[in-house]
């Protein structure tokens, strides 16, 4: 069996959380003895070399659509169907901020889109997108799969109000149990509360250190700043407090013994699909802070603490509280035992074999 799993342009030089998905699902297919590999939207795909395609973030269309054109063979899509609406229409700063603020969800991607193009950090996209927009575009690329690949039954509700009605097959996001799977003999630090993302709006860093400024607790940001966010990342700089560390991006090593260490994980972004540095975090021991908004309760459940990415206030006590609770053993064996990226592999392989054997 011969996959290719194509994502967008910049997967490897924006990285992000579609790029860990796509990568050890390939990585995981490939060990389960499938020929997968990774193709980028803007290469030349030859189809006869493949029996079946299969896409990732269809928040992205302008990247699938040109192939839709030319190949013949069924295909999937992992829509990785993400809405950053509320962040582009009342939180984004600058010019874009301003210039987004009327427009809704569809209309703000499909500006999104042309502003990449015009910068020059993407191609320019195909006449088709241009002509049919956001959402058609999304609607034709979906009804067209011989098969969705949801990351949750959230996400997935989310796709059926779409008007899609393809056959579907969620497939949960996961962890690289070599690396997250073991915290050792590590004493967990009390006072050292930790960060992994990408710093960047989204993300919600800024609203993180406000929240957190002078709590009396260590607080460790892991990632880098996103090449278009630097603005943010010095506003961020500058209202840190002395408790607050930019760690930069971490090995994966390092970063396994910063969850290792830290009593609580914090991710307060505006949106997730899960948060997989959340899932990592969990497995290795952590209490969880997470954002509200997204698709993060079909993965935690009752066992995260939750908190609205707007407001400091309620990040800092969501944060306290998890800092002083016992952690929950038993989410770190569910996350062990249900979210891997071999589980997923295994069950993208039986949506494959579904498809090229209907």
């Amino acid at each position: 069996m011969r996959i290719a799993l194509i994502g967008r342009s910049t997967l490897y030089t924006i990285p992000g959380g579609d790029t860990v998905q796509i990568t050890e699902t390939a990585r995981q297919l490939n060990q389960q003895g499938v020929d997968a590999r990774v193709c980028l939207s803007h290469s030349r795909i030859k189809e006869n070399e493949f029996d079946l395609f299969h896409f990732f973030n269809i928040t992205r269309p302008a990247d699938i659509l040109p192939h839709l054109q030319r190949i013949k063979k069924p295909y999937v899509v992992s829509p990785v169907y993400i809405d950053y609406s509320e962040y582009d229409r009342q939180h984004r700063k600058g010019l874009s901020g301003l210039l987004l603020k009327p427009f809704s969800a569809a209309r703000t991607e499909y500006i999104k889109t042309l502003g990449r193009a015009v910068k020059g950090n993407d191609r320019l996209p195909a006449w088709e997108y241009l002509f049919k927009g956001q959402q058609k575009s999304i609607r034709k690329i979906l009804s067209g799969a011989a098969c969705i690949l949801p990351n949750s039954s959230m996400e997935l509700e989310q796709i059926r109000q779409l008007g899609i009605h393809q056959t579907a097959c969620i497939i949960p996001n996961g962890i690289d149990t070599t690396l997250f799977g073991n915290p050792g003999r590590i004493e967990k630090d009390n006072d050292l509360i930790l960060c992994a993302a990408r710093i960047e709006g989204i993300k919600n860093q800024l609203n993180l250190i406000r929240a957190l400024n002078n709590c009396g607790k260590q607080v460790v940001l892991a990632g880098s700043a996103a090449p278009n966010q630097q603005s943010y990342y010095q506003q961020c700089k500058k209202e840190a407090a002395g408790n607050i560390v930019f760690a930069g991006r971490l090995t994966q090593t390092a970063l396994a013994h910063y969850y290792a260490r830290a009593r609580v994980h914090v991710l307060p972004s505006w949106f997730e699909t899960c948060g997989l540095s959340s899932l990592e975090a969990a497995a290795m021991g952590c209490n969880i802070v997470i954002t509200a908004k997204g698709y993060t309760r079909d993965y935690f459940g009752d066992e995260a603490f939750y908190c609205d990415p707007g407001k400091p206030a309620s990040i800092r006590e969501a944060v306290m509280q998890a800092a002083t609770t016992a952690t929950p053993m038993q989410l770190a064996d569910s996350i062990k035992t249900n979210y891997t990226w071999e589980r997923a592999a295994a069950m993208t392989l039986s949506a494959y074999q579904t498809v090229l054997h209907s």
